[in-house]
C-alpha cells in the first residue's frame, strides 16, 4: 500500500532533521521525504497538519506478560497498547513462565507477535537456565532463535563466578548482556532507604545495593571485555559511576524508567500501592541526577518499564502488593513532560525514545537494525504521528493495556498519538478508536 503523510513537522533525531514536509511510503519503506517520487499515487493519505511525525518509539523494557501471566496481559492487548502509544519496537525481558531459556519458546513468542502485525518484538534471552543463576543457557542457539541479548531480568546473580563466566562466554561470541544492577541481599526491601521508609515502617533498599552491583559489573567488564547494558539506573550515585565508567571507555550503555524520572519516594504518600515499582522510587536528588544524565547522554535511553499488574495484586498492603505499573501508552507523553520541565530541546528528547535506544538494539545485533528508530529513505516506515499540543487525562478507560494500574493515574499529560505505522502499515489510528 502507498501511504502519504501530508503536512507534518518531520523530526528525525538520528539525522537532526526538523522540517515541515510530506513523507511518501511504499512497500513498507520510506521512499521520499518531501516531494513524492514521480508516478507515486497514494492509496491512503494521513493528514498531519499541526502534528509531529517522528520515528516510531523504541522501548527497551516491556513485559508482555505472555506466556505465563495472561491474567495480567496478553500479546494482543499489550502490543495494541504499544502502537496506541506510538511504540513500534519493544524489547521484552526473559522472566516469562516458562522462562525464555530455550529456542522453542523464543520462536513461539516471535511467531505469535509477528502474526499480530503490531509492534516489532525483540526478546532478551535468559542468561542462566530458569534464571536460577547456576547453569548458563545455550546462548548461540537462543541468538539464532531471535534473542538480541541475555539477562537475568529482576533476578540478581548471587554467584559472581557464574557472572564472570557468563560475561567471558558472551564476550567471546559478541553477545551483549543486559543486567539490572542490584546486590541480592541489600536489595531485599520495598522502598528506598531514607526518612520516609523509616517513618512508614517499610523495609528499605539502600543506594549501596545499586552501587555495589555496579562496581562488580564494571570490574568484570574490564576483565572480560563484554558489552553490558545497565537496566533502569535509579540513583545519583549510580549515575556518577556510569559516567565515570563511560569516561574510561568501558563498553556499557544504560537506561532509566519513566517512574524514576518523574517520581520520588514521597509520592508513596499513605502507602499507595500504585507507587510500588521496581526499582524503588528514590529521593529528589536522585531524580534530578537521572534527569540531567538522560539529557547529557550518560544515560542512553528512557524506558516505560511496562509491567501490567492486575487489580487483585495491587489491592494489598503496600509491602505485599505486586511491584509493577503500566507505562507503554505513557512513554511519549512523559518524555514530552520531562522535556518541557527540564528545558531539553524536542529533538534531543525524542532521541531518548527513538534513535538512542535503537542504537542499543543495534549494538546488540552487531549492526544497526535496518533503520529502526529513525526516518530515512529506504528505511522501514515505522512512524509515530502525534499532536504535541493536545492534552489527555490518564484514566483506566484511556488505556488499551490490560493492566490499568499506573502511578500517573489522573495526571494530565501532553501529546496524543494520532497514527502509528509499522512497516508501512497503519497499526493504530485515533480516528478508528
Amino acid at each position: 500500500m502507498n501511504i502519504l503523510i501530508q503536512g507534518g513537522r518531520v523530526i528525525d533525531p538520528a539525522s537532526l532533521l526538523d522540517q515541515t514536509s510530506d513523507i511518501a511510503i511504499a512497500d513498507g519503506k520510506v521512499v521520499a521525504i518531501g516531494a513524492a517520487p514521480e508516478g507515486f499515487v497514494a492509496d491512503q493519505t494521513v493528514h498531519a497538519q499541526g502534528c509531529i511525525v517522528a520515528p516510531g518509539l523504541v522501548d527497551l523494557s516491556v513485559r508482555l506478560r505472555e506466556p505465563g501471566h495472561e491474567h495480567e496481559g496478553m500479546l494482543a492487548s499489550e502490543l495494541a497498547a504499544a502502537v496506541a502509544g506510538g511504540v513500534t519496537s519493544v524489547v521484552c525481558p526473559p522472566d516469562t513462565e516458562p522462562v525464555l531459556d530455550v529456542p522453542g519458546l523464543v520462536e513461539m513468542l516471535r511467531y505469535r507477535s509477528e502474526r499480530l502485525h503490531l509492534s516489532r518484538v525483540f526478546p532478551v534471552g535468559a542468561l542462566t537456565r530458569k534464571l536460577e543463576g547456576a547453569v548458563l543457557t545455550e546462548m548461540s542457539a537462543l541468538t539464532l532463535a531471535g534473542c538480541i541479548a541475555f539477562g537475568q531480568a529482576e533476578v540478581p546473580l548471587e554467584n559472581t563466578q557464574v557472572l564472570q563466566r557468563a560475561l567471558q562466554y558472551a564476550s567471546t561470541f559478541g553477545f551483549p548482556v543486559w543486567l539490572r544492577p542490584q546486590e541480592l541481599y541489600l536489595g531485599q526491601g520495598v522502598a528506598a532507604s531514607g526518612a520516609l521508609a523509616t517513618r512508614l515502617g517499610l523495609s528499605g533498599i539502600p543506594v549501596a545495593a545499586e552501587t555495589i552491583a555496579l562496581h562488580a559489573i564494571f570490574e568484570l567488564v574490564r576483565a572480560t571485555g563484554a558489552r553490558v547494558h545497565l537496566c533502569r539506573i535509579s540513583s545519583a550515585a549510580g549515575v556518577d559511576l556510569v559516567r565515570a565508567a563511560k569516561a574510561q571507555g568501558l563498553p556499557i550503555t544504560a537506561d532509566v524508567s519513566i517512574n524514576s524520572l518523574h517520581l520520588t519516594d514521597t509520592d508513596i504518600g499513605f502507602f499507595d500501592s500504585r507507587m510500588r515499582v521496581t526499582p524503588v522510587l528514590r529521593q529528589q536528588r536522585d531524580r534530578d541526577a537521572l534527569r540531567a544524565a538522560l539529557a547529557d547522554g550518560t544515560i542512553d535511553a528512557l524506558v516505560s518499564d511496562h509491567t501490567p499488574v492486575d487489580e487483585d495484586a495491587k489491592a494489598l498492603p503496600f509491602a505485599e502488593s505486586e511491584p509493577g505499573a503500566t507505562g507503554l501508552e505513557l512513554l511519549l507523553s512523559l518524555t514530552l513532560k520531562w522535556a518541557t520541565e527540564s528545558g531539553t530541546p524536542l529533538v534531543q528528547a525524542l532521541a531518548t525514545v527513538s534513535s538512542r535506544p535503537a542504537a542499543v538494539i543495534g549494538n546488540a545485533l552487531g549492526a544497526l537494525q535496518d533503520g529502526v528508530g529513525q526516518i530515512r529513505i529506504d528505511g522501514p516506515a515505522d512512524l509515530c504521528v502525534f499532536d504535541p499540543t493536545e492534552r489527555w487525562v490518564v484514566t483506566p478507560e484511556a488505556l488499551c493495556s490490560q493492566g490499568k494500574n499506573t502511578p500517573f493515574g489522573s495526571y494530565e499529560l501532553p501529546g496524543k498519538v494520532r497514527t502509528t505505522l509499522v512497516a508501512g502499515q497503519i497499526a493504530f489510528s485515533a480516528n478508528a478508536t
